[in-house]
């Protein structure tokens, strides 16, 4: 490529970007601050999705001081929907960072930037660039889509070392004072014309030069090697239905502190037989695409389903139920694994005594199911309801502290993950 062409590149790119961009609530103005909680919501989402969750996202945080200071639930709950909460748990962490070392003012220092919890080199970048104009690259997946093309390069972006030449690459391109507008020119450019599956060569305003349309390449580049494929996993969910004072009402409990969506809400939950055991049973063997027809799953694999379900929440929570009927599916996915979720309709009985549960979780579990599926049944009958009230009062008292029975009315105090938000919205749906 020689040094017109890159000229060119640049000259015309950032033309085209000042004519085109789009009207977007992170471009008002240079804020830093903005500039970072935009960029992090980007990661992983689109813009069309971002936009309504920034605008309610500063709203309520128009500062880093208002969002350190903020409780972690209500970060977590505005952040809601958008999925990859660990985003949001470190941009809270580097807006207290921000408070603490900066007096709440995002500084003009690449180093101390990206020395904030949760922002790498693409962060960094884009945050030095937009808001303080410093000729720093900002180097994302469309960035390198985009001079991968431009320039015929074929090393495998999915490298280390690939990405780092890229930055240098980038670096050299950035006109003297136009960085911030520069590298929003390359990102436009990948989102709105040089697209993963079909570019719009025709529409692209350095087409010209572009050395990978005119190898005939556009459609193979970037190269990269495929990631591998999230791990499937089964769950088992138990919506928890409440009876007495809390009928009409779910139960549902919060994450540990630490590891996959720490301190969120759910349905209480369990790992189901593996894929490798699925195999060997009557389970369906292929995943349907999603809108397509379920396979039928025998009433055998349901109640096994169930059972597992009662036995393993009894001996790990104390939590002792009765699962009634299968509710529905759904599916999450993570970046490394995706979730099979089976929910099934369940009554609640009681809880177990800390040390009873631990001493029945292997085969004694089943007598005492069996046993307190009867109780529940007899407290429970037409003609033992004192007895039934009597219980249901104990038994609320001594639910762990990480339970609570909602009601829809209570959804707005809790953030929980998009697949139990999903499934809780379409149940309270069912039941109005």
């Amino acid at each position: 490529m020689t040094t017109e062409a890159a000229e060119y590149f640049s000259r015309e790119l950032l033309g085209w970007y000042r004519q085109n961009k789009r009207v977007l609530p992170w471009r008002m103005n240079r804020d830093p601050y903005r500039i970072w909680v935009s960029e992090v919501m980007l990661q992983q989402t689109r813009v069309d999705t971002v936009i309504p969750y920034y605008e309610r996202f500063m709203d309520k945080f128009p500062t880093a001081e208002a969002l350190a200071e903020a409780p972690e639930a209500e970060v977590l709950k505005c952040w809601e929907g958008l999925g990859y909460y660990s985003r949001a748990r470190n941009l809270q962490a580097g807006a207290q960072e921000v408070v603490s070392r900066h007096d709440g003012v995002v500084p003009d220092d690449k180093a101390a930037v990206s020395a904030l919890r949760g922002v790498g080199p693409y962060t960094a970048g884009a945050i030095m660039s937009i808001a303080f104009n410093r000729p720093e690259p900002a180097v994302d997946g469309n960035v390198m889509r985009v001079l991968s093309r431009y320039f015929c390069l074929e090393d495998d972006i999915a490298k280390p070392s690939t990405r780092v030449s890229i930055e240098k690459l980038a670096a050299s391109l950035i006109p003297e004072g136009a960085a911030g507008d520069f590298n929003q020119a390359l990102m436009e450019l990948g989102a709105l014309v040089c697209t993963p599956k079909s570019p719009g060569c025709l529409t692209c305003p350095v087409m010209a030069h572009c050395e990978g349309r005119m190898a005939g390449k556009e459609h193979i580049l970037p190269i990269k090697t495929k990631a591998k494929p999230p791990r499937p996993e089964l769950r088992l969910a138990a919506l928890v239905t409440g009876t007495g004072s809390h009928a009409g009402k779910i139960l549902i409990r919060q994450r540990p502190d630490t590891g996959l969506l720490a301190r969120m809400w759910e349905l209480p939950h369990i790992a189901g037989p593996s894929i490798a055991a699925a195999e060997d049973s009557d389970m369906p063997k292929k995943r349907r695409r999603a809108g397509a027809k379920a396979e039928p799953v025998p009433q055998r694999v349901r109640e096994e389903q169930m059972d597992i379900l009662c036995r393993t929440l009894a001996g790990e929570e104390r939590v002792l139920i009765r699962p009634t009927s299968w509710w529905g599916e759904a599916e999450h996915v993570f970046s490394h694994l995706v979730w099979d979720v089976q929910v099934y309709i369940t009554e609640f009985g009681f809880m177990l005594e800390e040390a009873a549960a631990a001493q029945e979780a292997s085969a004694l579990l089943a007598d005492r199911a069996a046993e307190a599926h009867a109780v529940y049944a007899w407290q429970h009958d037409a003609g033992n309801e004192p007895a039934a009230e009597a219980a249901e009062a104990d038994n609320l008292a001594s639910l762990p502290a990480n339970y609570r029975w909602i009601g829809p009315e209570d959804m707005s105090n809790y953030a929980f993950p998009n697949v139990f938000l999903r499934i809780l919205r379409e149940y309270w749906e069912t039941v109005d």
